[in-house]
């Protein structure tokens, strides 16, 4: 099983993921295809940065014009000295800085809405699983936004988070994501820094409360240093990739990349460092008992209501996003309830950690007045995908085993439905041309 390990000691932002990326082996063709899609004009620039002592590579964005005005090759002291006025100061773009009294209400490129960056995202040449991660992304955003200024999520405007340079962050980021095919991620606990950062709702402490609010229920800490170490991107990444938290698992490490953050502290490497390799099942004898057996149950929070008084369209749009804010599942079931009027079970299926935003999401979003919490139990066999080649190019399938036995053979739908509408064929032609491929 192909995985891939996060050290996330300095936090994490999104360009931070970007150099992580590049230079743990993603070809950067990717990167800067996924950003010319989106025709904003945006341009990476890529260098070889040194923090601390550690290579690292440095990803910047520059937004017309202002790639003539990058400069070449920042030497660490430069980079160390300069000084930047932006918002969020792990990450700065020296073409966003801002003045005392600035108002983003007359920036345009800070003002953009959550179905402005959809339909941007929706609009470009990139893979379907690419514009998914990417836009789930930016609705983990939008639902801590919401949810700080008690406001529906549609009409929040990102400020930070819309502009130029974080919408390349989280499309290219998400391209790489695909790029790796990695089949489980995993993290460190997350240094989020300390003192104090200055953003669009005034001076807080860190973390901001975006990034407070998406951090809800992972394992953090504040050490070292007293600067912001993760951005509301960073936070979100984290969020969308949903990786396992703890220390690294025994794994055969094939690449190390490490993404470099602007500053250059002293005796403090500012770099995320992502290691990429494969599952080392020698750690684990098959005659030892595992930890997490198929066959063991694990428990899950169960929330519940039924519905006769809401619009379809909110029921529908309260479902995507508990899933983008990391419900396991969400089911709508028909139900006929009292008067004899038709109605909709919301069942959504949850981490324990997760239930306590999913609460607020389904309190807030419905029509209901009280929720139903129960914890179950439930079994899963282990998961893994495999790649196959069949006429219509390369398509992941994933395969369920238990005990060692396999027990059930799916291909990806996203990989079958890109390459059915690339090839005009049937989509189930090559569904069944995965499984055929699989199987011999």
């Amino acid at each position: 099983m192909r995985i891939a390990y996060l050290d996330c000691f300095a936090g994490i932002s999104g360009d931070m993921f970007l150099g992580a990326l590049l230079d743990a082996s993603v070809d950067p063709n990717i990167l800067h295809e996924a950003v010319a899609a989106l025709n904003l004009n945006a341009t990476l620039k890529i260098e070889k940065v040194d923090r601390s002592g550690i290579s690292s590579t440095k990803v910047h964005v520059y937004e017309g014009s202002k790639l003539a005005e990058a400069p070449t090759q920042k030497t660490p002291a430069a980079d160390h000295n300069h000084q930047h006025t932006h918002t969020h100061q792990h990450h700065p773009k020296t073409q966003h800085q801002h003045k005392a009294g600035h108002t983003h209400e007359h920036d345009h490129t800070h003002g953009r809405s959550l179905t402005v960056i959809r339909d941007l995202i929706n609009a470009a040449s990139l893979p379907p699983t690419v514009k998914q991660t990417a836009i789930q992304t930016f609705e983990l955003l939008g639902v801590s936004e919401a949810k700080i200024h008690n406001v529906p999520i549609e009409k929040i405007h990102f400020h930070e988070v819309g502009a130029v340079d974080a919408i390349v962050d989280i499309v290219a980021a998400s391209a790489g994501i695909h790029a790796l095919a990695i089949d489980k991620w995993f993290s460190s606990s997350l240094n989020v820094g300390g003192g104090m950062v200055d953003c669009a709702h005034g001076r807080f402490p860190v973390p901001a409360p975006a990034t407070a609010d998406l951090l809800r229920g992972l394992p953090t800490y504040s050490a070292h240093i007293e600067k912001e170490l993760v951005t509301p991107t960073g936070a979100a990444l984290i969020r969308a990739l949903a990786p396992t938290f703890g220390q690294q698992p025994a794994m055969r490490v094939e690449h190390i990349g490490y993404g470099a953050g602007t500053r250059n502290p002293k005796d403090f490497p500012n770099v995320l460092r992502l290691s990429i390799g494969e599952a080392d099942d020698s750690a684990h004898p098959k005659h030892e008992p595992s930890k997490h057996h198929a066959h063991d149950a694990q428990t899950v929070t169960v929330l519940e209501t039924a519905l006769d008084d809401l619009s379809p369209q909110i029921l529908a749009y309260v479902s995507e996003t508990a899933l983008a804010q990391g419900a396991l599942d969400v089911m709508l079931t028909p139900v006929i309830m009292k008067k004899g009027r038709p109605g909709t079970l919301l069942t959504v299926l949850c981490n324990p950690s997760d239930s306590p935003a999913l609460q607020q999401l389904i309190l807030h979003e419905t029509s209901t007045l009280g929720l139903r919490i129960r914890q179950d139990s439930r079994v899963c066999v282990d998961r893994h995908h495999a790649h196959v080649t069949t006429p219509y190019g390369d398509i992941r399938v994933k395969i369920g085993t238990l005990n060692g036995q396999e027990c059930n053979i799916a291909p990806e739908f996203e990989d079958c439905r890109t390459a059915a509408t690339k090839h005009n064929v049937p989509l189930k032609l090559v569904q069944q041309a995965a499984i055929a491929a699989y199987l011999k």
